[in-house]
């Protein structure tokens, strides 16, 4: 029998969705899906009847369309032969944080044969998110978009109104099986090989081999009319650039918040972020490419990435026949200078009843991202224990999840003694040159692996530097927030330095995220309040750093009231 206390969380859980949907008055409704997740055959690439783990048998999977303020629930049916979680990237999980996914983080992976139901609000919240696997690489083909509409529908939208919209998904393909090439690198602590293509709504276009028409994407646009393009990047470890042939964008959104229109030819894109962007077709009529390729950071190398492009067509409706199709000119792989132009220069659309930056800070951290090394651990069994192998860390700590409950599960019942720690530190261990010379750091490339985490009463702000390390190589890392958005108020290159910094500080209308790719070899830094109780996972979205321990876990305490304390978990909650 529950107790008390479990009762006021029970019924806290369904408080915050019963308030948006008073809020939200007629409009408000429960949109529900079922993801069988199971074995699908596919062809590409060369390869025939290649299978691979995918939703409903689609890839990318089945699209969620939701206005603001509605409930999703989705069942999901794991018929594949793997654990399975579902990650609502960039959804906040307020009242519904059992529901976030990460496996280890906030639930135990679904077994094979087993099922649980998602169940969330996205009350305050419009835009394009995506949903995708958080367990092994199985995002790799797991993954699909989210769409939340103005609870006004397309009339609310605060920028003209589009005739179309497109969803533009980039994902990364391999040939080989996901799973067991995450499972390689586990055992050896060798990195897993770069992706075999790059595509775009599943399917990699001309430029490879054994290209077929039903292999390339094709969009049909009309003369003068405008189209939102709703660009998501779920390729697992790969920034893009992204461009079509004679033709510009507008962007008004980015991680579902809107921007001040900013106009550019080329999007950059980093794994798990999303741009929404208006484009008006306004060229000869024809046929056109629209191509995404790869951004590699790495100074003064990066890890192996395919030097290849996919691409997708884009042909006018009524146009004249025409065997000939227009590729845009790509920027160079290393364009680091582009790629920083583009994402530095977004800035918000100041609205009314939007967050705005907290300018009191109670909790000021300066965090190291980057790769290193480590001893070999005991699970990686073909590992070469005379020697060192990849790590990757922040303030010198290695994140590796726990094995026998999750910490979710642990932080609710209190009994957190061997599943995490609650010592992650607020400061590097060790002052250095952070993105000196490999040569000049050499000792401070080892780190330890550990389940560390922050904790933060509720309501509190948080200043973080983010600050690259160049211990192996500067790269440019993707960094995610679970559970909330962060402002961006400033990034650069080098070390982070307060005095010169502080000035760039945008307190005004800095662009809001969920996830920032920091500059290679230099900082970003960021602000939020933790005004969302519960286990909140921060962490590289290169699917192979996340795997090496590029993470941490944020532990947000209870607020006074039962609807800003951490529901009792669904009854249905998969177990290890």
């Amino acid at each position: 029998m529950d107790t008390g206390k479990d009762m006021a969380r029970s019924w806290s859980f369904l408080l915050p969705l019963a308030l948006a949907l008073v809020a939200s008055g007629a409009h408000a409704a429960i949109v529900e899906h079922t993801f069988n997740v199971g074995n699908l055959s596919i062809s590409q690439l060369c390869q025939p009847d290649r299978i691979i783990t995918a939703v409903n048998g689609q890839l990318p999977g089945p699209t969620i369309r939701v206005s603001e303020g509605d409930t999703v629930v989705v069942h999901l049916v794991n018929e594949s032969p793997y654990g399975m979680t579902i990650h609502w990237h960039g959804i906040f999980q307020r009242g519904s944080q059992w529901a976030d996914g990460p496996a280890m983080v906030t639930q135990c992976p679904v077994q094979p044969g087993g099922n649980y139901t998602y169940r969330f609000n996205v009350t305050g919240q419009e835009g394009t998110l995506w949903w995708h696997a958080h367990f092994s690489f199985l995002r790799a083909t797991v993954y699909g978009a989210l769409i939340i509409l103005p609870r006004g529908g397309v009339n609310a939208y605060p920028f003209a109104k589009p005739d179309r919209e497109e969803i533009i998904m980039f994902g990364e393909w391999w040939n080989a099986n996901v799973f067991d090439l995450q499972q390689m690198a586990l055992l050896t602590g060798i990195p897993a090989g770069p992706a075999d293509a790059y595509t775009i709504n599943g399917k990699p276009g001309d430029f490879y081999n054994c290209s077929a028409s039903n292999q390339t994407h094709m969009f049909e646009v009309k003369k003068k009319e405008t189209y939102l393009l709703r660009i998501i990047n779920a390729a697992l470890n790969t920034p893009l650039f992204f461009k079509v042939a004679n033709h510009t964008f507008t962007v008004v959104a980015a991680d579902a918040c809107y921007t001040t229109p900013y106009k550019t030819e080329v999007v950059v894109v980093g794994p798990g972020q999303t741009v929404d962007a208006l484009m008006v077709a306004d060229a000869a009529a024809g046929r056109y490419y629209m191509a995404a390729s790869p951004y590699d950071s790495g100074i003064p190398s990066g890890p192996p990435f395919s030097k290849t492009f996919a691409t997708a067509v884009l042909e006018y409706a009524g146009g004249p026949s025409t065997t000939t199709t227009w590729l845009p000119e790509l920027p160079e792989f290393k364009d680091t200078d582009t790629a920083h132009r583009f994402l530095s220069n977004l800035t918000a659309l100041v609205l009314p009843g939007k967050p705005t930056v907290p300018l009191a800070v109670d909790t000021r951290m300066l965090v190291t991202v980057g790769m290193g090394v480590a001893d070999c651990q005991p699970e990686q069994t073909l590992c070469n224990r005379s020697s060192t192998v990849f790590a990757s860390s922040m303030n010198n700590a290695s994140f590796v999840p726990p094995r026998s409950t999750s910490m979710l599960e642990a932080h609710y019942s209190n009994v957190t003694a061997g599943v995490y720690t609650r010592d992650f530190p607020d400061r590097p261990p060790v002052v250095f040159d952070y993105t000196a010379d490999a040569s000049d750091n050499a000792t401070m490339q080892y780190t330890t692996k550990s389940t560390k985490v922050r904790t933060l009463r509720y309501n509190e702000t948080v200043e973080m530097v983010l600050q690259n390390t160049r211990l192996i190589a500067k790269e440019s890392h993707p960094m995610h927030l679970h559970g909330f958005n962060f402002f961006v108020l400033a990034q650069g290159f080098g070390n982070y330095n307060p005095t010169t910094a502080a000035p760039q500080f945008n307190l005004v209308n800095p662009q809001e995220r969920n996830t920032v790719l920091v500059p290679t070899g230099g900082w970003a830094v960021i602000r939020f309040v933790a005004d969302n109780p519960g286990m909140w996972y921060m962490h590289c979205h290169f699917e192979a750093h996340l795997d090496l321990g590029l993470g941490m876990v944020f532990e947000v305490q209870d607020g006074p009231t039962p609807d800003t304390s951490l529901p009792a978990p669904p009854k249905d909650l998969p177990q290890c």
